[in-house]
This record gives structure tokens, sequence and C-alpha cells, in this order.
């Protein structure tokens, strides 16, 4: 948003109009980012990061959100359109706008007034009819777009199997962590997932990748493979730790916080793909590449101002790869390698680009989070290079 809106003249124009506007660093200050997290789960029932509060003079919040692009698009409301509209309600429904902030406040004095209690099995019991209600059948995940990886759902899931022996949470879990690891949320060349997907289907990412993102779903798929013994879930672990120690790992010791969405002022510039681009590289296996990814020549990523289409592609998985194994007569094993072999040349070409920006803060309880899921997978795996990562 700070690319997109915040520097963008005419929103900008927009904010200083109708708002007083205050940028907080959730870094400096943890105990206000929890505050209006919380704020923000009551009045929209989800959370996340950019994170959007407007209140009153008064410091009564009434409108809560996440991520809002400069226009509205995919169903989500764009500053464009909300800044007038709250604009609006301010000046036509002030009364309607203080009893809705009103009650936020009483919610909130609620919640700080009750009592501690254990968790017991009808916790457990009443989270996991929850996450049901939540879980999209269709395309793994919860809930709709934007939709996050939600890794300590999965853990908690994960968990309420073992304890219970309910098969549905388990399925929940697989459906998700294939699902995630096929779709354009992976990256697919140089590992690593990315932050949330703008799209219930976890195709069009937006770019940005996390830190601690890496480390929940390290430990995610870790557990996946004890639960089920999966391969799949071990190859994604590695994969995952490997981008990890190769574009996260300091020099001196400790993990950087994050890479940005954005190269050369455009998002996702960094990991798209032109088909031209893929032909020129690949060469003759440029068509089966094309087809195990599904790249069009039309592409599938639309550029962020003009909506429009440029032929730019996030690669993503969508058939099994049995299906290509009886199409082009190459046993899986041989097509698993091919993969490796392309993906490898693209690599090469993409470390060419310019990158996106590294953001090199070192946070302690991230860094716990990455040491804590190496450590996990170093014993499960028994691979001493995740345990010695975790200790240095």
């Amino acid at each position: 948003m700070a690319h997109e809106s915040f520097e963008d003249p005419e929103v900008a124009a927009l904010m200083n109009e109708v708002l007083i506007n205050i940028k907080v660093d959730r870094e400096e200050r943890p105990d206000i980012d929890s505050l209006y997290m919380t704020v923000c789960q009551m009045i929209t029932g989800s959370g996340g990061w950019p994170l959007t509060i407007i209140m009153d003079a008064e410091k009564r919040p009434f409108t809560a959100g996440t991520y809002f692009p400069k226009k509205s698009h995919f169903g989500r409301i764009g500053m464009l359109e909300l800044i007038p509209r709250i604009k609006q309600y301010w000046v036509h429904n002030r009364e309607q706008l203080y009893h809705a902030s009103m009650e936020v406040l009483d919610q909130l004095q609620n919640i700080s007034s009750l009592p501690m209690a254990g968790l017991g099995a009808e916790v457990f019991a009443e989270a996991f009819h929850e996450a049901q209600l939540l879980f999209d059948n269709t395309f793994g995940g919860f809930g709709h777009a934007p939709k996050f990886p939600t890794p300590h759902k999965l853990l908690f899931l994960l968990r309420y199997w073992k304890r219970t022996g309910e098969k549905r949470a388990l399925a929940m879990v697989e459906k998700t962590l294939q699902a995630m690891r096929f779709g354009g949320i992976y990256d697919h060349i140089g590992f690593g997932f990315h932050r949330y997907a703008t799209d219930n289907k976890w195709l069009v990412p937006h770019f940005e990748k996390m830190l601690y993102d890496q480390a929940l779903l390290l430990i995610a798929y870790t557990e996946a493979f004890q639960a089920t013994k999966n391969p799949f879930y071990k190859q994604v672990a590695y994969e995952i730790a490997e981008y990890v120690l190769r574009d996260l790992t300091a020099p001196g010791g400790g993990f950087y916080s994050a890479e940005d969405a954005d190269s050369e002022r455009q998002e996702g510039k960094f990991y798209t793909w032109t088909m031209n681009e893929i032909k020129k590289v690949l060469g003759s296996d440029a068509a089966l590449f094309i087809e195990i990814f599904n790249l069009t020549k039309e592409g599938n990523f639309e550029i962020e101002v003009s909506k429009e289409r440029n032929g730019t592609n996030i690669p993503h998985l969508m058939k099994d790869l049995s299906i290509l194994e009886k199409k082009y007569s190459i046993p899986k094993n041989e097509l698993k390698k091919m993969i490796d072999v392309f993906r490898n040349k693209l690599f090469r070409v993409r470390e060419e680009r310019i990158h996106p920006h590294k953001d090199d803060k070192i946070l302690t309880d991230w860094n716990s989070l990455m040491i804590a899921a190496l450590s996990i997978a170093g014993r499960v795996f028994d691979e001493q290079c995740f345990t010695n990562a975790a200790k240095a």
C-alpha cells in the first residue's frame, strides 16, 4: 500500500483532505499493533497486514481492514472509493458510526475482563467446528479471498487429529497443503511461499515473502509428513528450508525478515514469465514446461494499474503428473527430473533480474520461529544441515 496508495498523488490528496493519517511501525509498537489487530478481527472477522484502522477524533474505531488497493477490483474496495464513502457516512450517518464504535469499545472491555480458563475438550471441539465452517472444500484453505496460508490453523488441526483421531481434520490439512504447493502462492522456480493469494484458487499471490510464514509452514509440512509418511510433504519442507538458507540467511548468523513483492516498481515482475522468455531459456523443452505449469500467450497475471494482461504468467500446477506421464510416455520419476532441470535453468536466468528489496532486519521473535522450525525438521528428517543452521 505504501507504493500503490500512500505515494500516489491522487490517493494521498484524498487521504489528506478527509483523514488525519498516522502510520505506526508495528515492529516498534507491537502493543498498538496487537490492540488494533483485535479491533480488526472484531469488525471484519479476519486480520492481517497491512492493517488499516479508521477512528473518530476520540480514538473510537469504526472501520477496519487490511489491504486496500488504489482502485476497487476483485470484489475488494479501493482507496478511491473507500475514503469518499467514509466521508459521506461521517457527514450523514455520524450517529450510526458513533454507536458502531461504542460497540467495538464495549467488546474490547468485555474481552479484557474475561476470566482465565483452562482449555478442555469442548474448546477444542468448538474450534474444530469453526474451522469446518470456514473450510473451502473445493480449493482448500479457509474463508474467501484474499486467502492466507494460516499455518496456525493447520497445526491445530494436525494436533486435533492426533488427539481425537478425527479424519476430517487431517483431510482438511492435506487438501490445503497440497493446493498451496500447487498454486501460484508458491514460488515454483526459487521455492518458498508468498504472503497470500488474492483469489480463492491460490493462483495470484501478493508476492511478498515473510520469514514467519516460511517457519510455520516448514513445521506444518514436516508434521504432515509425520502424520502421513507422504514423501510429498518432506519434499516441500526441504524446498522451504532451501529457500530460507539460500535467500534469507545472514552471513553472520540469523535470518532476514522478508523479501518485498515488487521490483522496478512493479509487483511480481521478478517472479512472472512470458511464453517467449520461457522459450528463449528452454528451447525445444519449453512446450512441456508451458503445459506443466499452465502458461498462456495472454498470461494469467494482471498488471496492477491497468488491470490488463500483458502476457506475463505465474507458474502453477493444475494437472497431476500421471496425466502428463501418459500423454508424453515419460515415466513420472523421469518427468520430475526434467522439471528440476527446467527449474534450475530458469532460476539461473531469474537470478540475473533485479531482485525485490530484502528486509534485512533480524527480529528475535521471527528468528526464534525459524530456529524452532529448522530444529524440528532436522530431528524429523535426521538432516544435520537443518540442525546446524538452527544452531548457527
